[in-house]
C-alpha cells in the first residue's frame, strides 16, 4: 500500500513537470510561455539550484536530495531519447532478398554526449561521497569562528560560507595527498563540461538581436589598448590579462562580452554574411583571421581562469533565443555541472589555504622558538659568583692556567676541559691577585 502511494505521487509529480514544459513555462494557458527548447533548459537549471545551491561544504549530500536529483534529471533526459535522425540500414525480405531502408537513431550528438555527462555527474558526487567521515579538518560558522580561524579563511567576504578549522600544525602529508588527488579529478570534470559546453554553444546560431547591438568594429568593441595588443606583431596572451583590471566578476564578464563581441565581428567580416557598409574593413582577410585566433585565445584563457564565470551576453543571447531541444539540454545540463564542479574546487582550495596558513604559522612559532634557545645556550656562564671565578678555572681549547695538581679531560664536544681545584698546599692566593689574573689588570712585564 505504501509503496503504491509512493508510485502515484511520483506519476503525479511527473506529470507536473511535463505539463510545465508543454505550456513553456506558461500554466494559464495563455500561449505566452516561452520555447519547449528554453523550458526545458530553465527546468535543468532550476533544479540544480534547489538541489545543490551554493555548495558551502565537502561532505556527502543529504540523500533525499541525491535521489530527488537523479530522479527528476532523468525525467528531462528522457526527452533526448526521441530526438532522432534517420540513418541507412539494411533489411532482409521474407524471400532472401536485402533491400535498403531508413531507420530511427538518436541523434549523434545526444548519442555522444548524454552518457559522458551523466559518469560526469556521477564522478562529482561520488567526490563528495569519498569526503565522509574525514575528521582532520571541520567546519565552523563564520559567526563562531575565532580571529586566528577568520584570518586562515581565504574569501573573508563570503560570510555564509562556513570557516574551514584545521589542526595545529596543519594536515597530515597523507591527507594533504588526498586532498590534492580528489582536487585533480574535480578539474578533469570540470574541464570536460566545459569543453562539452563550450561546442554545444558553438553551434546555436546566433540571434539578429545580438548582432544589431554590435559596435562597427572590433576596435570599437575592445577598445584602444587591447586592440592594439591585439593587432601588434608580437602579441603574449597571458601578459595582456595580467595587465589588464581584473579584480571584480563584473570587470571579467564586461572583458569576455568585449572579447566575443570582436570575435563575431570578425567572422562576419571573413564570411561577408553582412552587406551592410559599416561592416566594411580596410583590414586583409589574413590579418583578421589571426585577430581571430588570438582573441579566441584570449577568451579560452579566461574561462579557465574564472570558471565559475555567469554566462555573457552572447551565451544568454542564445540561450534565450534556442529553438533545438537537443542543445538546451545539453547546454543547460553541462553548465549545471561546470557550476557544481567549480564550486567543490573552490571548497577544497578553502581547505588548502587554510592548512597552508596553519603550516607558515607552525614553522614561524617553530623558528621563534629556536631562536629563544640559542639566546641561553649551555656554553654561557649566566650565574657565576665571586667564589666561583676565585675557585674554578673553566677553559676551552687554548692553555690552561693551573691553581693545583687535579684535572679532568673531557671529549663531548671535541674541545678540551679542564677544571682545576685550588689546592690546599699551594699559597693562599690574594683577592687582587684573582682580579689581576682573571681581568688582566697585570702589567705586559708581569703577563711574561
Amino acid at each position: 500500500m505504501i509503496m503504491m502511494t509512493w508510485l502515484v505521487s511520483e506519476l503525479d509529480l511527473m506529470k507536473e513537470r511535463f505539463t510545465k514544459l508543454l505550456l513553456g513555462e506558461d500554466m494559464s494557458g495563455g500561449g505566452k510561455g516561452v520555447s519547449s527548447a528554453l523550458a526545458l533548459s530553465n527546468a535543468i537549471t532550476n533544479l540544480a539550484a534547489s538541489v545543490f545551491g551554493e555548495t558551502k561544504k565537502l561532505e556527502p549530500m543529504p540523500e533525499d536530495k541525491k535521489a530527488k536529483w537523479r530522479r527528476e534529471v532523468d525525467w528531462l533526459l528522457s526527452v533526448t531519447d526521441h530526438i532522432v535522425e534517420l540513418v541507412p540500414s539494411q533489411q532482409r525480405a521474407a524471400d532472401g532478398s536485402i533491400m535498403e531502408i531508413m531507420v530511427t537513431k538518436q541523434r549523434s550528438d545526444l548519442l555522444v554526449n548524454i552518457p559522458a555527462l551523466r559518469k560526469l555527474d556521477a564522478m562529482l558526487l561520488d567526490c563528495l561521497d569519498n569526503f565522509q567521515g574525514k575528521t582532520e579538518f571541520k567546519y565552523v560558522e563564520s559567526k563562531d569562528a575565532n580571529e586566528a580561524d577568520k584570518a586562515a579563511s581565504r574569501d573573508s567576504d563570503k560570510w555564509w560560507i562556513p570557516t574551514v578549522k584545521i589542526p595545529p600544525g596543519g594536515l597530515s602529508d597523507r591527507t594533504r595527498k588526498w586532498i590534492q588527488q580528489q582536487k585533480d579529478a574535480v578539474n578533469q570534470v570540470l574541464k570536460a563540461a566545459m569543453a562539452i559546453n563550450a561546442q554545444v554553444l558553438s553551434e546555436m546560431a546566433i540571434p539578429e538581436s545580438y548582432i544589431e547591438s554590435l559596435p562597427k568594429n572590433g576596435r570599437a568593441s575592445l577598445g584602444d589598448i587591447i586592440y592594439k595588443s591585439i593587432t601588434d606583431e608580437f602579441f603574449d596572451p597571458h601578459d595582456l590579462l595580467s595587465s589588464l583590471d581584473m579584480t571584480s566578476e563584473h570587470k571579467v564578464l564586461d572583458l569576455k562580452n568585449r572579447i566575443e563581441a570582436s570575435i563575431v565581428i570578425w567572422k562576419r567580416k571573413m564570411i561577408q554574411k553582412d552587406g551592410k557598409s559599416s561592416w566594411s574593413s580596410s583590414v586583409s582577410m589574413e590579418k583578421r583571421e589571426l585577430f581571430e585566433e588570438r582573441a579566441e585565445t584570449m577568451l579560452l584563457i579566461l574561462k579557465h581562469h574564472f570558471p565559475g564565470l555567469p554566462q555573457s551576453s552572447l551565451d544568454i543571447t542564445k540561450i534565450q533565443y534556442n529553438k533545438d531541444v537537443g542543445h538546451a539540454v545539453l547546454e543547460s545540463y553541462s553548465r549545471v555541472l561546470e557550476s557544481l564542479a567549480a564550486s567543490i574546487l573552490n571548497r577544497v582550495d578553502d581547505v588548502m589555504y587554510a592548512d597552508s596558513v596553519a603550516v607558515k604559522a607552525a614553522a614561524a612559532a617553530a623558528e621563534a622558538g629556536n631562536e629563544n634557545k640559542d639566546e641561553l645556550s649551555p656554553g654561557t656562564l649566566t650565574s657565576s659568583t665571586l667564589l666561583d671565578l676565585m675557585s674554578w678555572s673553566i677553559e676551552q681549547g687554548g692553555e690552561a692556567k693551573n691553581f693545583s695538581e687535579f684535572e679532568e679531560k673531557s671529549n663531548e664536544q671535541g674541545n678540551k676541559k679542564i677544571m682545576t681545584k685550588a689546592s690546599p698546599e699551594n699559597k693562599r692566593i690574594s683577592y687582587l691577585e684573582k682580579l689581576e689574573h682573571w681581568g688582566g689588570l697585570r702589567s705586559p712585564t708581569a703577563r711574561h
